[in-house]
């Protein structure tokens, strides 16, 4: 007797969401985490102090928002699972040591007005920017989580209208090209590239134009939602749906191989040398770069593409801190999901990138910031506060130290940073824990040498053709029965809910109809 239908490796959230549609389904599910916590990127945990909540790895959900998974509330996270959120008036917000802010509200009006400030025209161009962004919003968002067209195909039909020929264009050009298009203004112009920064790429990163129009019509449509109870009220939301449908969700079992029998993946082992049988799949959250060490039965030119996926330049590295009190910002009573802190000139910041691409730190610090205890007091004791801080680095240090040693020197470095624009920092922390990217390799095996997409976001890894054109369908050529969920496949890194996708793709192999799965 097997001991699941389904043997699902890694309980972060896109295996978590797969694992939920097929439970739902009638399918009994197993998942297996190696780590004691379950969530992947998706976590809450006390990372400091008790009683303070931080979110190790994402703090707001964004494109999930535009998922059936929620919008449809298909699996009944939110009316029978307990799931909310809140959605702050202001996302996003620039900060200039010089005082200066630049808030993106929901209200395009309301950003119009703010954008005034700095330039009449910039403000009726971005007016324009928006219409176009809602626009184009109900096409793309079709597109983020489903299986992906493939890409000779969407060419072909974005070619055939002058509209798709723009968005073509728009897809290939730079953050950097595409404001110098819009806007004259450095301060507006900054605002948005650093939106490409959130990617973990330069402004002047070819084929990144687009993500500014994706980035403002979600933004616009659905706004920043932040989870009460933190990220990883998310991950328990979906757990206690697999678990209500008959399903296990287990820590500390950490999978070495998968088995199969020549052809169709039948099980898995684990560290311990146990093993564990499915009948019908297995869904794995494995990295591209780990797939062939994992997978005997690989065919040697899938196994080869896959190895050979390109990471990110810029890893992320991360400080959370217990504060005994809110933040006092010297630009006044501010109030946003995410504050970028600005370098003084557009151009420090497109030569921060510059540094990294050659394994550099870079000479101005980027430093973003979230203080979600503005937004949701329950994850701090009364009076208190948290933040969540981020910043880019190498992932190996031309210096030769090593990050375990030195992370704490960084850190203390990103928290000076922070006093130039918030004036009780340093003096309001009680205590901080800060992830260099080699523990982000260590939370997850996703977040591969820190790369939070599991990934470089390039064109040529990108929609089916990521990580590879033979993985990009979710199925793994050679080995019926193993799907692949995870920030290195389609729609790429973030808090997407894309194991709906690989749901989807296993429903039609199991002759199930996707589309009745539901808990109503």
């Amino acid at each position: 007797m097997s001991d699941a239908d389904i043997i699902a490796i890694g309980s972060g959230h896109n295996g978590l969401v797969a694992a939920a549609y097929l439970a739902v389904a009638g399918k009994k599910v197993l998942v297996l985490e190696r780590n004691e916590w379950f969530g992947g990127g998706v976590v809450t945990r006390e990372l400091t102090r008790p009683g303070f909540r931080h979110d190790q790895h994402s703090m707001s959900h964004i494109f999930i928002q535009g998922n059936p998974l929620l919008l449809n509330d298909d699996l009944g996270l939110k009316s029978k699972y307990g799931l909310r959120y809140v959605f702050p008036d202001v996302p996003m917000m620039s900060v200039w040591e010089d005082g200066a802010t630049l808030p993106l509200h929901r209200d395009p009006a309301k950003s119009a007005k703010a954008i005034r400030k700095f330039s009449h025209k910039d403000a009726e161009t971005f007016l324009e920017m928006s219409r176009q962004a809602a626009q184009w919003l109900p096409m793309i968002q079709a597109g983020l989580y489903s299986p992906p067209m493939p890409m000779g195909a969407q060419t072909a039909m974005m070619d055939q209208s002058a509209e798709g020929r723009e968005i073509m264009r728009t897809m290939a050009v730079s953050t950097f090209d595409l404001m110098e298009e819009l806007f004259e203004h450095d301060k507006v112009k900054a605002h948005f590239g650093r939106v490409a920064g959130e990617n973990l790429v330069s402004p002047d990163e070819k084929a990144t134009g687009i993500g500014a129009y994706v980035f403002l019509g979600f933004l616009e449509k659905f706004g920043f939602g932040v989870p009460v109870g933190g990220s990883g009220s998310l991950t328990a939301a979906l757990i206690a749906c697999i678990e209500d449908h008959g399903g296990k969700v287990l820590n500390n079992c950490e999978v070495r191989e998968i088995v199969t029998d020549g052809t169709h993946a039948t099980g898995v082992v684990l560290d311990d040398g146990s093993r564990l049988s499915a009948n019908d799949g297995i869904i794995g959250a494995i990295h591209p770069h780990i797939l062939p060490d994992m997978v005997a039965a690989l065919p040697a030119n899938v196994a080869k593409n896959a190895k050979r996926t390109h990471i990110t330049d810029a890893a992320c590295f991360t400080v959370h801190a217990a504060l005994d009190a809110p933040m006092k910002f010297k630009a006044g009573d501010i109030s946003a999901v995410m504050y970028e802190l600005m370098p003084a000139s557009y151009e420090d910041m497109r030569r921060a990138f510059d540094e990294l691409r050659y394994g550099n730190f870079s000479p101005t610090p980027l430093v973003g910031v979230g203080q979600l205890t503005q937004h949701d007091p329950s994850r701090a004791p009364d009076g208190k506060a948290i933040f969540h801080a981020w910043d880019y680095v190498p992932y190996t240090r031309k210096d030769g130290r090593d990050w375990d040693e030195a992370k704490g020197e960084f850190a203390e470095k990103m928290i000076r940073r922070m006093g130039d624009f918030i004036e009780n920092v340093p003096d309001i922390v009680l205590d901080y824990h800060c992830d260099s990217p080699v523990d982000m390799e260590r939370t997850s095996p996703s977040f591969f040498r820190g790369d939070l997409h599991g990934i470089a976001t390039t064109t040529y890894q990108s929609g089916s053709h990521r990580p590879t054109p033979e993985l990009g369908q979710y199925r793994v050529p050679g080995v019926e029965g193993l799907y692949l969920v995870g920030p290195f496949q389609h729609p790429g890194g973030g808090v997407f809910g894309a194991g709906r996708a690989t749901a989807q793709v296993m429903a039609e192999d199991f002759g199930i109809d996707f589309d009745g799965i539901s808990v109503a």
